[in-house]
């Protein structure tokens, strides 16, 4: 049953149209990967689910539509979303930042400390030191963090391996498969077309902002066309 269902979905900045007739779903529990180049429109996607840029078209998150709503009561209702630049707060430290992503402030939801502790260790080895000074991997791994003791029933996360080293990227890549075992659903806007293979259910591709193919990560191996076309350099 899908979760979040995107029809004619357009979207840009002032006069700049950036989404032309998007439409989209994403299932409850499913992990959809999409995919394409750096400037296809796919973190403007990302930002217009959340409102933070201009948009036209149809959005609705179980059920309900996500037009006129801001930020924080789209997030209020159940939808993470962590940006390609992680957004967190530099001066608080790693603990304080992950209990300022609390649902509600004492209120304990499907997420602990020590469960994301345990996904990601070396947070509770830097649990009192300022975000600032931590490592990019370090960083990412607190912004996911952060973003789960929100818990979400969808996850919108923008590259959230780039620039990691190999084994970080593992370190994701189980938590997303940990996430999708507790029945979050992932909308994964990633680059690196092993991690989609790995862990999507379905995988979209778009270009130049439009969705340009929809299937199954097998469908996409035996694609060479659209591989070519709009993926690879």
């Amino acid at each position: 049953m899908p979760s979040l269902i995107i029809e004619h979905l357009q979207a840009g900045y002032g006069k700049s149209r950036v989404l032309h007739d998007v439409s989209l779903q994403v299932g409850e529990g499913e992990v959809v990967a999409l995919l394409g180049r750096n400037g296809s429109g796919r973190s403007t996607l990302a930002k217009a689910i959340m409102g933070l840029v201009d948009r036209q078209g149809s959005l609705r998150w179980q059920g309900q539509p996500l037009q006129g709503l801001q930020t924080f009561d789209i997030a209020r209702r159940g939808i993470g979303y962590v940006p390609e630049a992680r957004d967190i707060f530099p001066a608080l430290t790693v603990r304080q930042n992950l209990q300022l992503g609390q649902k509600r402030a004492g209120q304990a939801g499907r997420w602990t400390e020590a469960d994301l502790y345990a996904l990601f260790p070396r947070l509770k080895e830097r649990e009192h030191t300022p975000g600032g000074v931590l490592s990019g991997g370090e960083q990412q791994m607190l912004a996911l963090s952060r973003t789960m003791m929100g818990d979400p029933d969808l996850l919108i996360l923008d590259e959230p391996t780039e620039g990691l080293a190999p084994q970080l990227v593992q370190q994701v890549a189980h938590f997303l498969r940990t996430v999708r075992a507790r029945g979050v659903s992932v909308l994964l806007i990633e680059q690196k077309l092993q991690m989609a293979f790995d862990i999507a259910d379905r995988v979209l591709v778009m270009g130049h902002g439009t969705i340009v193919f929809e299937g199954t990560p097998e469908a996409l191996r035996q694609n060479a066309a659209i591989r070519q076309e709009w993926l690879e350099v």
